[in-house]
């Protein structure tokens, strides 16, 4: 075999991993563009605060609800193509949602998220099975795709909006077009159904995790962090144009606060994979974001520009050493797929509680101010999580081989 036959592999792994990437970044411009335009939309269409909290709690409770059928799927089709039907749903359900009113608005919202359900899921374990020497790079790598996607969605929505003359439909509706040409990226892999490690292609089942105090702290951890990121996503920027704040300039404080992240969402996998365990790790991070996030809802409103990348340091932090958590707890990708499936369905509808709980005590006291305590709540219980989940072990679960539906024991890590 020649030389260059022998780096085709490597050379095809990644342009995958770059198709990957892509396909990343467009898993989260859904919530941030949403969030810069939610006062426009809820003027537009006559909603009130608690149906404003409804949709910015509908993608994330989707992501719960249909997160279970990411393993199932890619036991049926392989990882590649269930990652394909995702891309699938986030075009259809992003140009639906600024297409038919309130009906289009709340289903294409639901669609994408179901669609975003899968691939939050599948990653961390496409990740272990094809680059797992490579985890804790790839790891950084698209959990910085993810935050980049969302900061482009906050940052470049209104202007967008305003440049193009668009009113907050197409403000909305535009970001199916990022996302259809990672679905063109996307599609020769696809077609080639094939990862790059040696060995079966399919995920086994996996039994045991739901009795497992590590897999739930995790999921605990996973949650938590999300509703605290969701709640910036979704509220940060009606937040701070409640208070004051101009449309484009609660953007981009909210764009600096996501943008930021990509450092942390690098550089604390890369150093959690150093650590033995990484329980002072998720505590110090849970403290930075949540001192921040009180500060910027409650604190000075000069000072929300330094809070803001304070904040965004510490997020990045949590959601990529969640992710990390994942891959560095499973003892395979079969077990990282369905510890990656119930951290993110059970973890999500613990989400939904961050957007929702905001949207609710808004309409019921008229203001924001409720926001602080019930983020500092949330991070309170996020730390005690993180402690828990980042402790030096293997979750405990049982591999089945689908050659055998009888209960075949596969490894069960102490």
């Amino acid at each position: 075999m020649s030389s260059s036959q022998k780096n085709r592999p490597s050379l095809a792994m990644w342009l995958t991993a770059a198709s990957l990437l892509l396909l990343a970044a467009n898993l989260r411009p859904l919530f941030s563009s949403m969030s810069v335009l939610l006062p426009d939309l809820t003027r537009g269409l006559g909603l009130n605060n608690a149906q404003a909290g409804y949709l910015t709690t509908l993608p994330v409770l989707c992501m719960g609800l249909f997160a279970p059928l990411a393993p199932r799927l890619a036991q049926r089709i392989g990882i590649e193509r269930t990652l394909f039907l995702v891309l699938i749903c986030i075009v259809l359900g992003v140009g639906l949602r600024g297409s038919v009113g309130v009906t289009g608005l709340f289903a294409g919202t639901a669609l994408a998220g179901a669609g975003i359900a899968l691939g939050n899921v599948l990653l961390p374990s496409l990740v272990k099975r094809d680059y797992a020497r490579q985890a804790a790079l790839m790891t950084g790598l698209y959990t910085m795709s993810l935050v980049g996607g969302a900061s482009l969605g906050a940052a470049a929505t209104l202007p967008l909006v305003h440049g193009l003359g668009l009113d907050w439909a197409g403000g909305l509706a535009l970001w199916a077009i990022p996302a259809a040409l990672a679905l063109f990226a996307w599609a020769p892999v696809a077609l080639r159904g094939e990862g790059y490690s040696s060995g079966r292609r399919r995920t086994r089942p996996v039994r045991g995790l739901h009795r497992d105090g590590l897999a739930w702290a995790v999921t605990v951890f996973m949650g938590l962090q999300s509703a605290l990121a969701y709640s910036v996503m979704g509220w940060m920027a009606p937040i701070l144009r409640d208070r004051g704040m101009s449309g484009t300039e609660a953007g981009l404080v909210t764009s600096i606060s996501i943008f930021t992240q990509v450092v942390s969402c690098l550089l604390v996998p890369l150093l959690a994979s150093r650590f033995r365990d990484q329980r002072v790790l998720a505590v110090i991070l849970t403290l930075v974001t949540t001192l921040a996030l009180v500060g910027m809802t409650a604190g000075p409103l000069p000072m929300v520009w330094l809070l803001a990348f304070i904040q965004g340091i510490g997020q990045g932090g949590m959601f990529a050493l969640a992710l990390m958590l994942i891959v560095l707890r499973s003892p395979d990708s079969d077990v990282a797929a369905h510890l990656s499936g119930m951290s993110q369905t059970s973890g999500y509808l613990l989400a939904c509680l961050g957007p929702l709980l905001i949207g609710l005590l808004h309409q019921w006291t008229g203001s924001f101010h409720a926001a602080s305590a019930l983020m500092a709540v949330l991070g309170t219980i996020s730390g005690v999580a993180g402690w828990l989940a980042g402790r030096n072990a293997l979750v405990r679960a049982q591999v089945v081989e689908l050659a055998d539906t009888q209960d075949a024991p596969g490894r069960s890590p102490g």
